[in-house]
């Protein structure tokens, strides 16, 4: 799956062919055979080179492709069979296809965005009945009208795009997989995870343009995986009011 959210999160943006088409060496385009293909243990056999060329393959397709092998076990382990662990597979996914389309090419893809939602939906009719699916639409598209004022907001102040459009649709991924108050949640933690990131790329770089979405994407991961906590912290916090 890894390997496959590569392809997606590299071609899409590119406007090319993710399914049909043969996947080929980055540097010389020559069209990799199947044993060129297995993930990891090809970039291991290969030494981290193309077979043709020798030029040398991205370290992060192993690293990718480790990663989701890593966080689908985990599912397993941690969730057992069942609501939580499809809806962190579904999260997981989604949010390594954002961090590869986003970091590379500034964009967050629409197909993805919609089939997880539609997974999402499913998931949640399936295991929570209507009643709970109905009232997580609300909450994507109430956190999907915040994310649209704070867009409208910020280009009025910095006289510029403050957000894509992508990030926009997001907001109601992650109400949608959240609820309103753990989705604003993840909002909330998604600027401070950004803030450092944001300041070394505007000291380092002349782009003053950040990815947004691998933040909103690792924060929807991080209030879902530790949901019971920040269930517990909002509790505190409305108590303490």
């Amino acid at each position: 799956m890894g390997s496959f959210y590569l392809v997606i999160g590299k071609r899409l943006p590119q406007g090319l062919n993710a399914i049909n088409d043969r996947s080929k060496c980055d540097k010389c385009g020559h069209k990799l055979a199947w044993y060129d293909l297995i993930p990891i243990f090809s970039y291991v056999f290969l030494r981290g080179k193309c077979r043709y060329c020798k030029a040398k393959i991205d370290i992060l397709n192993p690293i990718i492709e480790i990663s989701m092998g890593l966080l689908f076990v985990y599912a397993y382990k941690h969730f057992q069979i069942g609501y939580e662990m499809f809806m962190f597979m579904i999260t997981s996914s989604l949010m390594m296809i954002i961090f590869i389309s986003d970091f590379s090419y500034y964009i967050i893809l629409d197909s993805p965005l919609v089939l997880s939602g539609i997974l999402i939906l499913i998931l949640k009719l399936s295991y929570l009945g209507l009643k709970e699916t109905a009232f997580s639409i609300l909450a994507g598209i109430a956190l999907f009208f915040c994310m649209l004022f704070i867009k409208i907001i910020g280009d009025k102040i910095f006289k510029r795009e403050s957000l894509g459009g992508g990030d926009i649709k997001f907001a109601f991924i992650i109400g949608l997989t959240l609820g309103f108050q753990l989705g604003l949640c993840a909002l909330i933690l998604s600027t401070f995870l950004a803030l450092p990131y944001s300041c070394a790329a505007l000291m380092l770089k002349k782009n003053n343009e950040v990815p947004y979405g691998p933040f909103l994407a690792s924060s929807l991961f991080i209030v879902f995986t530790f949901s019971t906590k920040f269930i517990n912290l909002l509790d505190l916090i409305f108590i303490s009011l």
